[in-house]
């Protein structure tokens, strides 16, 4: 994906005219590529950039001492890596941000966004709207992760997850954009109980998978929600 492409895509950006995002954004940035492996930020670096993910899958990990690995986050094009951080008083990172696979990073200033004078201030003013409005989501998606991580049984974590993304997509059938070593991870679980009881649970006919294809069978969509009549 080109970087005016990623940008039209992404939600901080999607409302500005292309003509705009073309003359004011695209020559005050710059791309950078990073090996599958290559740590993008690390834990206490200060972020004073917003990347825009133009190609592969960037993973928000936390590593501990004693080796273990949560996964909070996997940002995919054209969605947004720091901007969690950039509107924090000292912008310093508690995570690592890995690339899980080959990837390239569109990055623009944080004070070209947050400064008055540097952009036209009618576009400034639209991107700060919309930056609000992505925050509060990421709010949101972190609530929800809490919640799974609330459930004390792997089976009702399981079960949480799947039936939040299947509600979220209107279809009793999904793709996790995660490998089971990954998931297992985002769950906060043994790699080898998450398979375990995946297995379980397909042979009691509670759902149904292939690689990273999930189906709930007893699905329904949440009463009264948009998605109700959907993905029967």
């Amino acid at each position: 994906m080109e970087p005016v492409q990623a940008l039209q895509a992404c939600l901080l950006f999607r409302s500005l005219p292309e003509a705009t995002i073309t003359r004011e954004l695209l020559p005050r940035g710059r791309t950078r590529e990073f090996a599958r492996g290559k740590f993008l930020i690390q834990p206490q670096d200060q972020v004073n950039e917003l990347g825009v993910v133009l190609e592969g899958r960037v993973q928000l990990l936390h590593l501990f001492d004693n080796g273990s690995v949560t996964l909070a986050d996997v940002l995919q094009p054209p969605e947004l890596m720091g901007a969690d951080l950039i509107c924090t008083r000292t912008r310093l990172s508690p995570y690592h941000a890995v690339a899980e696979t080959p990837a390239r990073i569109f990055f623009l200033q944080a004070d070209l966004l947050l400064q008055a004078g540097t952009l036209p201030e009618d576009c400034r003013q639209e991107i700060l709207h919309q930056l609000l409005t992505l925050i509060s989501q990421e709010n949101m998606k972190k609530e929800y992760r809490l919640a799974i991580l609330s459930q004390r049984g792997l089976r009702d974590r399981i079960m949480t997850y799947l039936t939040m993304q299947a509600n979220k997509r209107g279809s009793r059938t999904l793709a996790i954009p995660m490998s089971r070593e990954k998931m297992a991870d985002f769950l906060c679980v043994n790699r080898s109980a998450l398979s375990h009881e995946l297995s379980l649970m397909q042979q009691e006919g509670l759902l149904q998978f292939e690689k990273n294809i999930f189906t709930l069978p007893h699905w329904e969509p949440p009463q009264g929600s948009a998605a109700e009549g959907e993905g029967k």
